[in-house]
């Protein structure tokens, strides 16, 4: 369950990075009014700002969601760790300075 929640929010990660860089950011529609480029636009001079701000939106609330999901599934889930018992106390020289070495 786990791995389809992190397979979803890595999917949803790549596209929010993807629509947010195709959207034409704020101090072009300047550059766009004296004729810079607007030919060449790929969804023409109008743009197509509200399918990808719905996009966008969209990306962000499946992100949203599956971090909180993944953070929860987290929380839940036993601690594990990689040891498997505590490190009992060495006597010795390497041990350090200890009552029963003076």
């Amino acid at each position: 369950m786990q791995t389809l929640f992190t397979v979803l929010h890595v999917i949803a990660a790549l596209f929010l990075i993807l629509v947010v860089l195709l959207q034409q950011g704020k101090g072009a529609s300047m550059g766009a009014a004296f004729g810079a480029g607007s030919s060449q636009a790929m969804f023409g001079s109008s743009g197509a700002g509200n399918l990808l701000t719905k996009l966008t939106t969209g990306a962000a609330v499946v992100f949203m969601i599956t971090s909180l999901t993944l953070a929860t599934l987290s929380k839940s889930r036993e601690a594990d760790s990689v040891i498997e018992s505590p490190v009992e106390e060495t006597t010795g020289p390497a041990a350090g300075n200890s009552a029963e070495d003076k």
